[in-house]
């Protein structure tokens, strides 16, 4: 059985209707053909997610998610999804978009680089933004 979970770390995201997306997330797994045993979406500041940054990854900067893989195994996912409210909340803005769109595009984004996906090239980039598109479109067409 797959297992979804939400924390609210040291900010909380407004995310409204959580059985809607869990049970969404879950079909986004199924579709992309990964078993997840569990994932834990982490909502944090820009202050927690740096450190993070810094101490796992060795990157100095800020960033709006960073997905861990923790499984042991091949077989499923076990991750965490750590995704900062603030950069969401200043990404919207400079994007124009809302907020609501924006912080579900990062939880889908979190998500697909547990499917495996990249976006480091260009090219890996460009797939990846257009599989955010489209889990959007269908989860906001619900």
């Amino acid at each position: 059985m797959m297992e979804i979970l939400f924390f609210d770390n040291d900010r909380t995201p407004n995310l409204k209707n959580k059985r809607k997306l869990r049970l969404y997330l879950e079909k986004v797994f199924l579709k992309e053909k990964k078993h997840i045993a569990s994932v834990s979406y982490i909502f944090c500041s820009d202050n927690y997610l740096i450190r993070i940054n810094k101490d796992f990854l060795k990157h100095n900067y800020y960033t709006d998610v960073i997905s861990f893989n923790l499984a042991e195994s091949k077989g499923k996912i076990q991750g965490e999804i750590y995704i900062s409210v603030d950069r969401i909340r200043e990404n919207a803005a400079k994007e124009r978009v809302p907020y609501r769109e924006e912080l579900h595009r990062v939880i889908f984004h979190g998500t697909l680089h547990l499917c495996g996906y990249e976006d480091k090239k260009r090219e890996e980039i460009l797939k990846m933004r257009k599989k955010e598109n489209m889990y959007l479109k269908k989860y906001f067409e619900q």
